[in-house]
């Protein structure tokens, strides 16, 4: 690796990349809120609610537009997205505070030990779409420079 900024640099094809990402934990790896179960169900449907609400206000009501609740239902997950991501970014803690917080030493051994399993699991998939990419990828190909090509 040749310096704190640019830590790919160097990076031999063999070094593992959960250990890179382990050495860049300090200044990289941050820890966020996140609103689960219940709260998210009643968020998404305080915004069902106004969606329809706020549309049948401009006169799009079940009764002229049947789907609607579809439409409704799938903009409230937008809706609710946007509101706790906004939430979870307001307040995000570094590993250090973490460490302190929990008084667990182990976290960046934790994260690594997460990290490296799932790099595996992610190269294993990968391996096992091997056999179809040359087809998928026919469309990737470059193309041909003497197809057409009159001289």
């Amino acid at each position: 690796m040749a310096d704190d900024d640019h830590p790919t640099e160097g990076l031999s094809t063999e070094e593992d990349v959960s250990t890179t990402l382990a050495r860049l934990m300090q200044r990289d790896l941050i820890f966020a809120m996140r609103f689960v179960g219940e709260s998210q169900h009643l968020m998404q449907s305080h915004f069902q609610r106004f969606i329809l609400r706020e549309l049948a206000m401009v006169g799009v009501t079940p009764e002229t537009h049947p789907m609607i609740h579809a439409f409704a239902e799938k903009h409230a997950l937008m809706l609710r997205e946007f509101v706790f991501s906004g939430v979870s970014l307001s307040r995000q803690f570094r590993v250090e505070e973490m460490e302190q917080l929990t008084g667990d030493t182990l976290i960046r051994v934790d994260v690594w030990d997460h990290l490296r399993g799932h790099v595996s699991m992610a190269e294993q998939q990968f391996r096992t779409q091997l056999p179809d990419l040359p087809t998928v990828l026919e469309a990737w190909k470059a193309p041909d420079a003497g197809n057409g090509d009159r001289r």
